[in-house]
């Protein structure tokens, strides 16, 4: 029996705010671990829906590994489903075929009906198009008839969605929203990233590259049971505001970047969706726009309170965010960590993504800029992961002056692409850069001199040597003063 589920919610934010100030954001860090008895949020006690659909359109038989290695990850998918999970296999081409079951419905899982669908899988070959809509549209259909189930779908393509317009994808994915959560994975050199990442921001699950054929099968395996692992199906962060706050936007910021949708309950009240859960930790960035004119000088004012909700109750303490408006400047420029950390997370999966971007429309000289940039902000901020990444795209990593790889290829831009919008947790702040040996003493900030202003956005403190967000060394001596956008 799974036991229940404890949510705990906590907030960093930056609620110092200069009078001049706009802006309000706030890390919000939701935890969901097993509860004690009595405790928590009940597992949705109906149980999983499973739909797995494999790309069979003709370029997965170029090269011949390409089908086989999809035929030998969906069979690993199927076996590791326990017993009593409601499952289908889906064939996708220009037009969307059931495998297994053949009647357009779901089969219960049991060693039989799983022995079953993986000698179906075992007979699929590449022929057809490409019309991921369609393919999502008949996942929606066969996991509608269960509604109180944990609903997810697995979507594998290798190819670009030539056979159906974005517009109709669009529509779908919006049809979609809300019923379920699809993992898609992409294989191959010939998918196109934003694709994936529109699929999986709309139906909040994960959007990731598979390099290599032979790796599938693992992925797939490890993709399943993370799948068969949630417990809640469905949780909404909700948002009461006070006004005349509202909400510029919110979006998850750990494990992966993705907007979230903002949904009014009422006049003074939003909803976020977050998709399904089990135990795990996910952190979201919530940014308010605010109005300091008239309100109260050097005093906490709530703007917002901020709770989880699964079903119609509460499952957190709800969490103010406050707002103190003041004429301090130290005390305005200052920013919480959190809200540093991902911020800089946020800018250099941006520029990863543009720089990706601007390679695949052959751009090369804006695509080193963009890499270049990635490689300063993430070298700031002692950020490996990324660094990784960047890697596999340019040279000169470690002296700071970047150049296209000689090898690079598609494969590597497309894969780094997605992996982008992966982040770092945030354990402690990255380090800030020493100043080199032969650097000017910082100057003398003149009282009441402005806060030092970065081409990231962020006001330091006048004195500061770098920039609290980012990393951007500033100007010394003579040139001190702000970063030139």
């Amino acid at each position: 029996m799974r036991s229940r589920l404890d949510f705990n919610l906590t907030i960093g934010h930056d609620r110092f705010l200069a009078t001049r100030d706009r802006h309000l954001h706030a890390i919000l860090t939701v935890t969901a671990r097993a509860g004690q008895a009595g405790a928590g949020v009940d597992p949705d006690g109906p149980g999983h829906a499973e739909v797995i659909v494999v790309d069979c359109s003709e370029s997965m038989a170029y090269p011949p590994t390409k089908i086989a290695a999809a035929r030998r990850a969906t069979a690993a998918a199927v076996a590791v489903l326990p017993d009593g999970v409601r499952f289908a296999v889906v064939e996708g081409t220009h037009e969307a075929r059931m495998v297994y079951p053949r009647h357009r419905g779901l089969a219960i899982s049991s060693p039989a009906t799983r022995r079953e669908a993986q000698q179906a899988v075992g007979k699929l070959v590449a022929i057809g198009g490409t019309a991921i809509g369609t393919w999502l549209e008949l996942a929606r259909e066969l996991l509608a008839a269960h509604p109180e189930a944990i609903r997810h779908a697995l979507l594998l393509t290798d190819g670009r969605n030539q056979h159906e317009t974005p517009q109709r994808l669009a529509e779908v994915l919006a049809g979609c929203a809300g019923q379920f959560v699809c993992d898609a994975r992409g294989i191959g050199d010939g998918w196109e990233p934003r694709e994936l990442m529109r699929v999986a921001e709309a139906l909040h699950g994960t959007a990731d590259a598979v390099r290599r054929p032979a790796d599938l099968e693992s992925d797939f395996r490890e993709t399943m049971r993370a799948a068969m692992a949630k417990q809640v199906a469905r949780a909404r962060l909700r948002i009461a505001l006070v006004p005349p706050a509202r909400v510029l936007y919110c979006r998850q910021v750990h494990p992966t970047v993705t907007d979230l949708p903002v949904t009014p309950v009422d006049d003074r009240t939003v909803e976020c969706p977050t998709g399904s859960w089990g135990e795990e930790s996910r952190e979201y960035h919530l940014c308010l726009e605010l109005d300091g004119t008239d309100r109260p000088r050097g005093e906490d004012i709530r703007v917002a309170r901020v709770d989880l909700r699964v079903g119609d109750a509460p499952c957190v303490r709800p969490e103010n965010v406050l707002a103190h408006w003041t004429d301090d400047l130290l005390l305005s420029s200052r920013i919480d960590p959190r809200v540093a950390h991902y911020t800089g997370q946020e800018q250099l999966s941006q520029l990863i993504a543009d720089g990706c971007d601007a390679y695949d429309t052959g751009d090369r000289e804006a695509a080193v800029g963009l890499f270049g940039r990635a490689v300063e902000v993430a070298t700031a901020a002692g950020d490996d992961l990324h660094l990784e990444q960047l890697r596999l795209l340019v040279d000169g990593v470690d002296t700071g002056t970047v150049r296209l790889r000689d090898d690079l290829a598609r494969l590597d831009v497309i894969n780094v692409a997605l992996r982008s919008s992966f982040t770092v947790h945030d354990g402690e702040p990255g380090p800030v850069p020493p100043p080199a040996p032969d650097d000017p003493p910082a100057p003398t900030p003149a009282p009441g001199a402005p806060p030092r202003l970065c081409r990231c956005g962020h006001r330091s403190p006048p004195s500061a040597r770098f920039c609290e967000r980012c990393g951007e060394r500033f100007p010394t001596g003579d040139e001190a003063g702000p970063v030139p956008a």
